[in-house]
């Protein structure tokens, strides 16, 4: 099985924790160079002391507040040479019934989530083209085979993202460009530790009735790990998955409970 990405550039974002950082980590054991994507600097340098260098990797960032969609494009074009990898990935939105969002939510979710990987995409295509591969992979939510209560936002800008990223790999695949979408569960983040402490203050419950209660809806009966979520990320990006193309992969326990 070839792992192999020694020489392949990667851009990783939202890589300074989470399952960026751990995409980032493990695609970095691969031989890959990494362009890390965050928007706090001593955070950035923390997780570049941290690239695995042995394979003669060289790694660098970009720091960026990804709010700013104009400036993530100028800072991406000073980018030179050709990029192998692209990692999506930002945090989620605030959690809330979707008929209490307002419009300004959905619409800064939209350009945080999808206009931004756009920008991304458009950046790398053309030497993914010429290089003849090419993998995009796209860090979002079991939300988009079924939602998730309490996150009426999220729930739809994913969908909208996952169904860009659909017709991306159909116009790409022929380039040995693959586009693959990764569906994190509940993963033992600081994301989803703001979203417990969210739900036991509207329910009134405890944070740790409310960790329960969720692990009992996972089959591994617990949270996954950012390194779990990674892997599969990182498996997406090697020569070996060069014909998994345009799916929706689930890294939830077994939780997801449509096929």
């Amino acid at each position: 099985m070839n792992l192999d990405l020694k020489n392949k550039n990667a851009i990783v974002c939202g890589s300074t924790q989470g399952i960026g950082e751990a995409a980032a980590i493990e695609l970095a054991k691969l031989g890959a160079n990494i362009t890390l994507i965050a928007r706090n600097e001593s955070k950035l340098l923390n997780v570049l002391n941290e690239l695995d260098k042995s394979q003669g990797q060289v790694h660098s960032f970009i720091c960026i507040d990804f709010s700013d969609s104009e400036k993530l494009k100028e800072e991406v074009n000073l980018l030179k040479g050709s990029y192998h990898i692209l990692v999506n990935n930002t945090g989620g939105p605030a959690g809330g019934p979707i008929t209490d969002a307002k419009t300004q939510s959905f619409e800064d979710a939209f350009r945080m989530h999808l206009i931004n990987n756009q920008i991304l995409v458009q950046k790398v295509v053309e030497g993914m083209k010429a290089e003849g591969f090419g993998r995009i992979v796209n860090i979002i939510s079991t939300s988009v085979k079924a939602p998730i209560p309490g996150l009426g936002v999220s729930n739809t800008i994913r969908a909208a993202v996952a169904n860009w990223a659909k017709t991306l790999s159909i116009e790409l695949g022929a380039y040995g460009i693959t586009v693959n979408n990764v569906l994190p569960g509940f993963t033992n983040t600081d994301r989803l530790k703001s979203l417990i402490t969210k739900k036991a203050e509207v329910q009134g419950k405890t944070e740790d009735e409310i960790t329960n209660s969720m692990k009992s809806a996972v089959p591994a009966a617990r949270f996954g790990t950012a390194n779990e979520v990674a892997n599969a990320v990182a498996f997406l990006c090697t020569p070996a998955a060069s014909y998994i193309n345009g799916i929706n992969i689930p890294v939830d326990g077994g939780r997801t409970k449509s096929l």
